[in-house]
């Protein structure tokens, strides 16, 4: 087999050669994870672009749409998952109600809040972002044998995960 080398092996030889006191293993990951998500931003930009979308507007859709009928979360449930603050939230959701993507409703049970609702023409749009998405990210991981794939999303998760705890809203 091939020895596949990147970019980071150049940096990372670099570092051993200027400082070799220091132990920088951890660029060899997390360097790595970076230049990747890098890459994946520009993938997903052109993807969602042929729709109308920037990545935040199909996290904003794709959050309403993976919740099911009636396709409906309040702003403070949508928060987690697309990390930003509340403002920002706002924003996103004036932004995409303008487009026609979403509506505001009041909260039936609770008259101050409101929930935000996919419309038709959102769900559509996501739809159809999220199957250029999933061709687009294929493309990327055909190299990579489907138990590879699982072995790495699982390390993946094992790093992600303590992040993602620290910021669930407490209960």
């Amino acid at each position: 087999m091939k020895s596949l080398r990147d970019e980071v092996d150049r940096i990372v030889a670099e570092w051993r050669k200027e400082r070799p006191e220091l132990d920088v293993s951890a660029l060899e990951v997390l360097s790595r994870v970076t230049r990747l998500a890098r890459h994946l931003d520009r993938a997903r930009k052109r993807a969602f672009a042929k729709h109308g979308l920037e990545i935040w507007g199909f996290d904003v859709l794709a959050g309403l749409r993976r919740n099911g009928v009636p396709y409906e979360l309040s702003p403070g449930q949508l928060l987690p998952q697309t990390l930003v603050t509340s403002g920002t939230m706002t924003n996103r959701i004036d932004r995409l109600e303008k487009l026609g993507f979403v509506e505001r409703r009041p909260e039936p049970n609770d008259g101050r809040g409101i929930l935000v609702r996919l419309t038709p023409t959102g769900k559509e749009v996501v739809d159809a972002a999220l199957d250029d998405l999933l061709t687009s990210e294929e493309g990327l991981l055909a190299e990579l044998p489907k138990a590879e794939r699982i072995q790495l999303a699982q390390m993946l998760c094992t790093v992600l995960a303590p992040f993602d705890s620290a910021n669930q809203p407490s209960t």
